[in-house]
C-alpha cells in the first residue's frame, strides 16, 4: 500500500496541512469575532493569545507561508491549553477532552518538522522545502 500511495504522499500532505490550518483557524475566528457557532474571548488576554495564534497561525499553514514557524508556534499552544484546561480532568485525553489538542498537537509537531512542502506559498517564493 506504501508504493500504491506514496507517489501521491506531497498532494496529500498539502491537503492535509490546508485541512488542518483552515479547521484551526476556524476556532481562532470563533474566539476572536465569535462566529461559526463560538463566542468571542477578546476580554480574556489568554484566549485572546490564543484566538491570534489559531486565526494567523492556522492561515499560514493552510497556505504554506511560513508552516513550520507557524506550526511550532501552534503545537506550543496547544500543549499549553491541554496541560492548563484539560489535564487537570485526569490522565487521559479521551476522558478529560483533551483528545482534539493532542492531536492538534502533534500533527502541528509534525508540519513544524517537514515544513510547507509543495505546493504551498513558500515553494512559489522559491523557499527550499525541507523533505
Amino acid at each position: 500500500m506504501n508504493r500504491v500511495l506514496g507517489r501521491y504522499s506531497e498532494p496529500f500532505y498539502a491537503l492535509m496541512r490546508l485541512v488542518v490550518g483552515l479547521l484551526f483557524a476556524c476556532h481562532g475566528a470563533q474566539k476572536l469575532f465569535g462566529v461559526l457557532g463560538g463566542q468571542s474571548m477578546v476580554g480574556n488576554p489568554k484566549m485572546l493569545a490564543a484566538g491570534l495564534i489559531e486565526l494567523v497561525g492556522g492561515g499560514l499553514v493552510a497556505l504554506g507561508l511560513w508552516a513550520a514557524w507557524a506550526a511550532f508556534v501552534a503545537s506550543g499552544e496547544m500543549a499549553f491549553a491541554y496541560f492548563s484546561a484539560h489535564a487537570p480532568g485526569g490522565p487521559w485525553p479521551i476522558l478529560n477532552h483533551g483528545e482534539l489538542a493532542v492531536l492538534y498537537c502533534f500533527v502541528f509537531l509534525y508540519i513544524a518538522s517537514r515544513g510547507s512542502g509543495s505546493p504551498s506559498l513558500d515553494a512559489l517564493r522559491g523557499k527550499k522545502r525541507r523533505t
